[in-house]
């Protein structure tokens, strides 16, 4: 109610300073717009997580890299995934192979921001069974499906000195960690199912109120001033992210953008509530975007995850509740399955 009474006091001032005339219907307008205003933060507040702000994972210092036998590596490791496009782009110094996106676009602040999609447990946990290829993989064959499938580009060789880099600067980042442990901080934080389907067209609303002043009316991004590569990636389209990518579970999206977006937005605080991140995240997702060849994913359909928007699946929920949701009917059948 403080921020009430000090719009209230605001508005007042203004009023006399301008000699404008309210009518008592539009000050009831008025103070309608400033209470609901004052709800809307108090529920995001109330919507802000708890924690101690040193139980979460850091990345290293980066000039820490200086004192390593391999800096020199590391750095170019560095800047191969800050400014991916300006060596592996459509216009690369290195090689012509991606799409134009960067892989801090999704990595954030080179894979060292927390909750910011990043490095901090690759190393820790690399090589590890994953489901969707149903293999033992290696952290080069996780690099390349990034660059495969959300960059839409070519696998580069794993002996390289391009792939070589880049393992190295992943492998620093996550130095710190001990071998398979995975640290409060590391990757996406995870939101709680909605008790409904998320909503595309509410979703285009907080994209347009949230989203568009940096990934463009369209999802086209925006490029930086050098134009080799994007400051806000494209988010659908032909330079976006493929429908093979990690990204296309809208629970990957929705955390990823509960924390980190719009631009700026460091966890534990957030502009969106879980709600909103869920529906812009079905309303992007909804969106044209490249194909990637999944005909060979999830060899084993019954570790397909709940959102996983591409049958077949093990159970019979049809294929646009797997995209959107509600997921909770079908965690708990998938629960049910593995019981009998």
């Amino acid at each position: 109610m403080n921020s009430f009474v000090t719009s209230l006091k605001i508005l007042a001032r203004t009023a006399m300073k301008s000699k404008l005339i309210f009518t008592c219907f539009s000050l009831v307008g008025i103070i309608a717009v400033i209470i609901s205003a004052c709800n809307q933060n108090s529920n995001s507040a109330a919507n802000k997580p708890v924690v101690a702000v040193d139980s979460i994972w850091h990345a290293p210092d980066t000039s820490s890299i200086s004192g390593n036998p391999d800096a020199t590596l590391i750095r170019y490791g560095q800047k191969l995934i800050s400014n991916t496009s300006y060596y592996l782009g459509p216009k690369g110094t290195v090689a012509q192979i991606t799409n134009g996106m960067n892989c801090q676009n999704c990595h954030l602040q080179a894979g060292t921001k927390p909750f910011g999609n990043n490095y901090a447990s690759v190393a820790s946990t690399y090589p590890k069974f994953r489901a969707r290829s149903g293999s033992i993989e290696s952290i080069y064959k996780r690099v390349n499906d990034c660059i495969q499938r959300s960059l839409n580009g070519k696998a580069i060789d794993s002996n390289s000195k391009e792939m070589q880099a880049i393992t190295a600067y992943i492998k620093w980042v996550g130095k710190d960690v001990p071998k398979k442990k995975v640290p409060y901080g590391s990757g996406i934080k995870e939101l709680a199912y909605l008790d409904r389907a998320a909503d595309t067209i509410k979703g285009r609303f907080v994209y347009e109120q949230k989203c568009l002043v940096c990934h463009e009316k369209n999802g086209d991004g925006m490029k930086d001033p050098a134009r080799t590569g994007y400051l806000y990636p494209p988010l659908w389209g032909e330079h976006s992210y493929t429908a093979g990518a990690g990204m296309m579970r809208i629970s990957r999206l929705a955390g990823y953008a509960k924390f980190n977006m719009p631009y700026g937005t460091n966890y534990p605080n957030s502009q969106l509530t879980d709600e909103e991140a869920w529906d812009v995240a079905s309303y992007i997702n909804s969106q044209p975007r490249p194909t990637h060849d999944i005909s060979s994913d999830w060899p084993d359909i019954s570790l397909k995850p709940v959102d996983h928007p591409f049958g077949p699946f093990i159970d019979n929920f049809p294929e646009a509740q797997h995209k959107y949701g509600p997921f909770k009917p079908i965690a708990e059948a998938k629960k049910r399955l593995k019981k009998a």
